[in-house]
């Protein structure tokens, strides 16, 4: 098996080590930006050799672990030399953004393009960081151009089967971004507001693990997400309205001193919290 990975942060990376753990029958050809990055790459075995245009007709699968709008234009720049036998796929936190050019690339050139999102992720960046177990049970989303090809689907299991995921999520890219706005950006946005407060300046000796959990995320790459955000802010603006509304009934039963009010909306969002995630 030949793969192709660009980008070597901290989702190309951690493929790229995933694959090579995977089997002495491996190759992994890697391209980064910063040509410092790709030497330690092939330096620490995790690539072995640049991903150029000869490299690209000869893998099976290529991985794009850009930004949304630096996938894009990668895309079209390599298009040209892809093996119509090939499936590139991008690991981007946004799909409709990426999919809708990227499946007409892709169709104008003959190969396949599948949208990707691998689910796991810390909140440092680049190679260092990075680690052949990283997606070692997660889910892998799958954004395919269609729904019924069945050889493709095996053909991705197959593809993917290295690198440890847990479970191929295929979904379309409109339902991507509505879930991902709640289940990733909006929990980024309302970590990185709330250790803004004056008194995150003085919680050593106050704070234990619901500190740590809710602003672990808000460590964060402020180009990548602001990139993120922007391309999904339809959906994104949908759930802060809804976050903020759903705050002001807890703020408002504060205000009016009302006990029983405050303790159903507690006991509401337990209720909740037991049902889809309790023992």
């Amino acid at each position: 098996m030949k793969i192709g990975i660009a980008g070597l942060g901290l989702i190309g990376g951690s493929l790229a080590k995933a694959y090579k753990s995977g089997g002495a029958d491996i190759t992994v050809y890697g391209h980064d930006a910063d040509e410092s990055v790709l030497a330690i790459a092939q330096i620490a075995g995790a690539v072995d050799a640049p991903l150029d245009n000869s490299a690209l007709a000869a893998c099976d699968c290529i991985f794009i672990a850009l930004y949304p709008g630096d996938t894009i234009a990668y895309l079209e720049q390599i298009a040209p030399h892809v093996s119509k036998s090939a499936v590139v796929i991008d690991c981007c936190g946004v799909k409709r953004a990426v999919t809708e050019p990227c499946f007409e690339i892709a169709a104008r050139h003959g190969f396949t393009f599948v949208g990707g999102h691998p689910m796991a992720g810390t909140h440092n960046s680049g190679f260092k960081y990075s680690r052949a177990t990283l997606f070692k049970g997660a889910a892998m989303i799958l954004v395919p151009p269609v729904f019924d090809d069945v050889p493709l689907f095996e053909k991705l299991e197959r593809l993917l089967a290295p690198v440890g995921f847990g479970r191929l999520t295929v979904t379309t890219a409109q339902k991507h971004d509505e879930m991902i706005a709640f289940t990733s950006q909006m929990a980024h946005i309302v970590s990185n507001a709330y250790i803004k407060s004056p008194a995150a300046r003085e919680h050593k000796g106050y704070s234990a693990g619901s500190y740590k959990d809710l602003t672990r995320v808000a460590w964060l790459n402020p180009d990548m997400w602001t990139e993120l955000f922007m391309k999904n802010r339809d959906v994104l603006i949908h759930e802060l309205d809804f976050f903020l509304e759903s705050v002001k009934r807890y703020r408002d039963a504060l205000a009016a001193g009302d006990s029983p009010t405050l303790r159903s909306l507690l006991e509401e969002g337990r209720a909740i919290k037991e049902a889809l995630d309790g023992r």
